[in-house]
């Protein structure tokens, strides 16, 4: 009994083993599945089929061994055993099952391709809904990857404008740093032109007091014979200066 509870726990132990192994395999480390070596399942379609319900191995099976024919010689050949040896008895219930097989022929020759492509249609509305939702999944993700990508490339722009204010504000500062360097030069500029202007007038008027000074000293100096001889001295000159032409 022991042992059958240990051998059950081991086998549990190794189909979780394997069924973690196999779905790690089956994704990488980013988690996304791996579609080459594990594809996702496709829904099978059914195998061809001969004579309604007979699979098509059955005669491909046949056809290696016996030819074309191999196959419903076969079938006849059984049929023929099985009701010559009354192993299938053909009572009452026999034309019953075989009325009914013709109708059921009839019926799927004549509604069966209609009903077949009626299921199909529905198969395929079914599936469509399932993949719906996956597909809107997808889509919203990808649009979710986009818009993402768009906000990364307006985020860089908004990276591109502050750079561009920053070289504003450093040109403003620029601007202003120039203009009240100009301000102080001609500031000091027109204190020393007022400084030049200030020592032109002193000198102006240093010159002219020194001027008059020298001229009213002259002028106190010179005795009223002094200025009649050289009053006379002035009238001879210009008299001979006038007899010289």
């Amino acid at each position: 009994m022991l042992s059958r509870v240990a051998l059950r726990s081991a086998a549990a132990k190794q189909s979780t083993c394997t069924a973690l192994v196999a779905r790690t395999s089956a994704t990488d480390v980013s988690g996304v599945r791996d579609e080459k070596n594990f594809p996702r399942p496709v829904r099978g379609e059914p195998g061809k089929v001969r004579l309604g319900f007979v699979p098509e191995e059955w005669f491909q099976f046949f056809h290696s061994k016996t030819g074309v024919t191999g196959p419903y010689t076969f079938g006849v050949g059984l049929a023929t055993y099985l009701c010559s040896k009354e192993i299938f008895i053909m009572e009452h219930e026999y034309y019953s099952g075989l009325s009914i097989l013709l109708m059921v022929y009839y019926a799927s020759t004549k509604f069966g391709p209609k009903l077949a492509a009626w299921l199909d249609k529905e198969v395929d509305s079914v599936e469509n809904e399932w993949n719906s939702g996956r597909n809107e999944s997808i889509k919203s993700l990808e649009d979710a990857i986009q818009d993402e990508k768009t906000a990364q490339w307006r985020a860089q722009g908004q990276e591109l404008l502050i750079e561009a204010k920053k070289e504003n504000v450093l040109l403003q500062l620029e601007a202003a740093y120039r203009e009240r360097m100009m301000q102080a030069y001609m500031e000091v500029k027109r204190r020393l032109d007022y400084q030049l202007e200030k020592a032109n007038v002193e000198r102006r008027l240093s010159q002219k007091h020194m001027v008059d000074w020298i001229v009213s000293n002259v002028t106190k100096a010179i005795t009223p014979d002094q200025e009649k001889q050289a009053l006379d001295r002035c009238i001879a000159d210009l008299a001979a200066i006038a007899g010289r032409k």
